[in-house]
């Protein structure tokens, strides 16, 4: 039986890459106090981090419903697939939770369980590199077992770090994770975090220069480790972007994976002003 790929919005894989290969994609929900929107149906990510800005109270975030993943995974095993669902870190969010849910439900419909669900224990690029490497072995008519198995090996291999401009954001919506211990003293600071299962501190630089510096470093390191297979993911920062991106070419001396920015979900929770390098090896993706 051949095998579809199912993740959800916070990859922020470009539209054209995630049809190319063949990878399905559930919303993730923004709340305002005057209405509620898909993600995938929030293209102008400008006028969202405009209206973040001046904001007195932050949006909320929600995963997509049973119902939105059911939606996805039942023609799917109708028309004879297996399922591999790859979704942000459970850490942060209930999204697989949702996603185990309606696999239960589904399971009891059709009378077989056509459907595996994955913690991928990280979120944006971490999470859309993960996605793609399940997509590489079903698109060579890789078995169930095949894909999930690339998943977890390419998670083991995965790092990525982010720096944010301000811990603000995090601290009011409540995902702050191990990073709290730096409140106190993150005033002048570009904290650098990392996400395994949850946000996790790496170490504090004082200037934006210095950041984007370190995360330049810091691709250099995963070039030594053979993660030559990468992306740089910004959240209202392209200037900063190119020019991590260019770095990192030039280090790994080969085109990044994708360039993109972060949408509102994540971006609710961070806030503008963060950037993001890292990878997994290249054969991870083959």
């Amino acid at each position: 039986m051949p095998v579809a790929i199912v993740s959800d919005s916070t990859g922020y894989l470009p539209s054209e890459l995630a049809e190319q290969r063949g990878i399905r994609l559930v919303s993730l929900y923004v709340n305002w106090e005057d209405a509620s929107e898909r993600e995938l149906d929030m293209p102008n990510f400008d006028q969202f981090y405009d209206r973040l800005r001046g904001a007195d109270r932050l949006p909320t975030t929600s995963q997509p419903s049973i119902g939105d993943f059911l939606a996805v995974y039942e023609p799917l095993v109708d028309q004879g697939y297996d399922v591999v669902s790859v979704h942000i870190s459970g850490g942060i969010s209930g999204t697989v939770e949702a996603a185990r849910q309606a696999k239960e439900q589904l399971a009891e419909r059709a009378g077989h369980d056509g459907v595996t669900v994955i913690d991928s224990e990280r979120a944006c690029g971490g999470l859309a590199l993960l996605t793609l490497a399940g997509a590489s072995v079903a698109q060579a008519g890789g078995e169930l077992q095949d894909v999930v198995e690339r998943i977890e090996s390419a998670r083991a291999e995965l790092k990525m770090w982010f720096a944010v401009d301000t811990l603000e954001y995090l601290r009011r919506g409540g995902r702050i994770g191990a990073a709290s211990a730096w409140l106190g003293s993150a005033l002048k600071i570009k904290p650098i975090l990392t996400l395994d299962k949850e946000i996790t501190p790496i170490e504090r630089v004082r200037t934006g220069a210095k950041a984007l510096r370190r995360l330049a470093e810091y691709a250099e390191q995963r070039h030594s480790d053979g993660a030559d297979a990468w992306v740089v993911q910004h959240i209202q920062a392209p200037d900063e972007a190119r020019q991590l991106a260019e770095a990192t070419e030039a280090v790994m001396g080969r085109s990044p994976v994708f360039v993109t920015e972060i949408g509102p979900v994540i971006g609710a929770h961070i806030g503008p002003g963060l950037l993001g390098v890292g990878g997994l090896p290249p054969a991870a993706l083959e």
